[in-house]
């Protein structure tokens, strides 16, 4: 952004530098040629007009900041001066693009009144109609560009706004899928948590190997998700572009955190890299399901196919058997849903229902884009 700001600086300086030089030039030649034609009358206002335009010239600098301001003593010297033409026209340029119209019309009105006046008492050997006719031309002409200018610097603000609002609602789509991120993983560890300690609850007969192992699950599983709470506190704090993101070489990881508790079977046929926004996206879908099937049907067996090529696509299929609290019931919360619009988000789609042993099914296509 810097190198940015240095750049339009130094381009705007070159350009009040070439038209200071142009205003000289201007200066240089009107002085010239009335040199060599009729002198004014009386002689002395040749070197009053010389005198005016010279002052002039430094105005040339205040267009940018203030155009109106330096504009009202330029019309009101126009009424006498022939030097001053050039930094009058170029102020009135400035404000038709940087005021308001009502006041580019007062300015406008005024230089035009200034030019009728000049004309009476200074007529030229052009005649009054030509030379009214020039500057009404030389004036529209400079009027028209402005408002050509104005036109323009609108268009490209507005699509400057527009490009910043869709950088604005891209933040918010990537931070609403954040939610989702969190709300998932929360999810699958706290389920976790769920589960052993509820079979710690309802069997304390249980052997003591088992009651440790159970414990351990739980002791684990409170680190992990502490330690994904204080990620979750890094993440919020970090700019979208450093989120992490699970891949698709972190599906098994995810499996091996399941099975100590579920009976899970994983058959993976992928042939080549996955995509990351796909890979990703599959790996929600099947941290969703497992996190469904210990709430619904927590004894229940879990088969996790995950197909793909290139000129195929990424399938991702999670079926469970029946258990106590299977069927429609358990595809009626939020996170079913959630995976349609992540899928769609992706490219693909999802599909889920219950099976014909009363069990459950997942299963999602995905695009093999990134």
């Amino acid at each position: 952004m810097s190198g940015e700001r240095a750049r339009r600086g130094a381009r705007g300086v070159a350009v009040d530098l070439g038209v200071f030089a142009i205003g000289v030039f201007a200066y240089l030649f009107i002085a010239g040629e009335r040199l060599a034609s009729e002198m004014p009358s009386p002689p002395w206002l040749f070197d009053v007009d010389m005198a005016t335009g010279l002052l002039a010239l430094p105005l040339l600098w205040m267009r940018r900041r203030w155009p109106t301001q330096a504009a009202v003593p330029l019309i009101l010297a126009s009424t006498y001066s022939e030097t001053i033409a050039f930094p009058l026209l170029v102020m009135l340029y400035a404000v038709v693009v940087r005021r308001p119209l009502r006041t580019a019309a007062w300015v406008y009105a005024g230089s035009m009144a200034s030019a009728a006046v000049y004309m009476t008492l200074r007529p030229e050997e052009l005649g009054l109609g030509a030379s009214i006719a020039l500057g009404v031309s030389l004036h529209a002409a400079v009027a028209g560009w402005g408002l050509f200018s104005r036109y323009r610097r609108q268009l490209e603000a507005r699509a400057a706004q527009a490009e910043q609002d869709e950088r604005e609602r891209a933040r918010q789509r990537a931070r609403d899928e954040l939610a989702r991120e969190l709300h998932d993983m929360l999810g699958h560890r706290l389920s976790l948590l769920s589960l052993h300690a509820g079979g710690m609850e309802y069997r304390p007969d249980a052997p003591p190997e088992e009651l440790a192992r159970a414990a351990g699950v739980v002791r684990e599983q409170s680190q992990l998700a502490m330690r994904d709470l204080r990620e979750i506190i890094a993440i919020l704090r970090a700019p979208i572009g450093e989120l992490p993101q699970p891949r698709m070489s972190d599906l098994r990881e995810l499996v091996e955190e399941a099975r100590p508790a579920m009976r899970i079977e994983l058959a993976e046929d992928v042939d080549g890299d996955v995509p990351e926004r796909s890979g990703r996206t599959a790996y929600r879908i099947v941290q969703e399901a497992l996190t469904n099937a210990r709430k619904h049907a927590e004894d229940a067996p879990v088969m996790i196919t995950v197909e793909g090529r290139a000129e195929d696509g990424l399938s991702v299929t999670v079926v469970n058997g029946p258990g106590r609290d299977s069927g429609p019931a358990s595809g009626s919360g939020h996170g079913l849903i959630g995976l349609e619009e992540r899928a769609a988000l992706a490219g693909g789609r999802l599909e889920y229902g219950s099976t014909a042993d009363g069990g459950w099914r997942v299963h999602a296509w995905l695009p093999w884009t990134a």
